[in-house]
């Protein structure tokens, strides 16, 4: 235990379930077959992960400690299995935060999104408890707008599509965007849901469409995806020549085929957040060295302002609470630092060949009105 004031704790788990036990387990994640990681994972207990040093703000000098542990489940096998046994795992696992001296909690991943998003796991633990959902959308807004301005998309003429308006992160999403864009396509399972968050859309700058038909996407110039859906619901038939697609989700939306296949869109995994100070993970979690998830950063937000409370709970986010971790994080040093695509950071030489491409193939794309 550290006996530092300024401490937290992020919880993860194993999404790619080959790989993801591979960087912590590394005999097991070679010789297990998937299959065998989906059962197993069922009865394993909260696994300590890492110690996280050298956070410190750029305002107040403050630092602060964390940790990294995880959640053994797949999302998977978060699925098969009754939900009462899922929270009890989280919740174990965030009895684990408490006894190292965590003073705030962060939900990653799944464990996010499951039953009532965070809610029960908080009423269950004597630390607080944020999903991170907030951040994670001011920065999901901050990097579709910075792709688009690097593949030359004229924002003021642009189509912006969001595929699951109705979640949490989805709607939030739509809210923030539609002051920013001219049009808006919101696309959902449920036409009532989706009617309540184009109510909350209304009166910003955007031109308004709801749907149910993800072949919508396939004339917008910018999309946002963010489904809680296991498997993929983007495939390469779904894209124009020189579409950025923001892939928020995880489990991915966007199919690994699209990246195989279409060389002529830009798909991104969200915004990498640089974390202020000589940070040390510990853990090599995917990301180049000193750069987060805007989830992981809204904790440690939360942890350098001494904000111990639950932040980001349920299925309703608050524009009011997106900007206001934004301003936050941005005083202590936190910022979008760069864009990522299937687990490689994005190069300019990568952007300039997506967008040679695709004008190339623009010249026999079947637009709207052309015969």
């Amino acid at each position: 235990m550290v006996s530092q004031e300024n401490t937290f704790a992020f919880i993860i788990h194993p999404i790619d379930p080959k790989s993801d036990v591979t960087r912590k387990y590394p005999t097991l994640g070679r010789v297990l077959p998937e299959s065998m990681i989906h059962f197993l994972c069922t009865f394993w207990p909260p696994v300590y992960i890492s110690q996280i040093d050298g956070i410190r703000s750029a305002a107040t000098g403050t630092g602060i400690t964390g940790w990294f542990i995880a959640a053994p489940y797949t999302p998977q096998r978060m699925l098969e299995i009754p939900e009462r046994a899922v929270y009890r795992k989280i919740i174990q696992t965030g009895h684990l935060a408490e006894k190292l001296g965590a003073r705030v909690l962060g939900l990653g991943a799944f464990t996010s999104v499951v039953g009532d998003a965070g809610i029960t796991i908080a009423e269950n633990l004597d630390i607080p408890v944020t999903t991170g959902d907030a951040y994670t959308v001011a920065i999901a807004a901050q990097a579709i707008l910075e792709a688009a301005r690097l593949m030359d998309i004229d924002i003021d003429r642009a189509k912006t599509a969001v595929v699951g308006a109705t979640g949490a992160i989805g709607s939030a999403c739509s809210e923030l965007l539609s002051t920013q864009v001219p049009h808006l396509t919101l696309i959902g399972r449920s036409a009532e849901k989706l009617d309540a968050v184009r109510e909350r859309c209304e009166g910003g700058r955007a031109e308004l469409v709801t749907s149910t038909d993800i072949n919508l996407i396939h004339e917008a110039d910018l999309i946002m995806t963010v489904t809680s859906a296991i498997e993929a619901i983007i495939e390469p038939k779904h894209l124009k020549p020189g579409a950025v697609v923001l892939d928020v989700a995880r489990p991915r939306d966007v199919s690994k085929r699209v990246a195989a296949e279409r060389k002529d869109v830009l798909v991104i995994e969200g915004g990498m957040v640089e974390v202020p100070g000589p940070v040390d993970f510990h853990f090599d979690f995917g990301f180049p060295p000193g750069k987060a998830y805007a989830c992981m950063a809204e904790t440690m937000v939360l942890a350098m302002e001494g904000r111990y409370e639950d932040y980001t709970l349920g299925r309703r986010i608050e524009v009011e609470r997106v900007r206001e971790i934004d301003t936050l994080a941005r005083r202590h040093g936190f910022r979008l630092s760069g864009l990522r695509s299937f687990e490689r950071e994005v190069s300019p030489a990568h952007i300039a060949q997506v967008r040679e491409r695709a004008r190339r193939a623009l010249r026999t794309f079947p637009l709207p009105g052309r015969a």
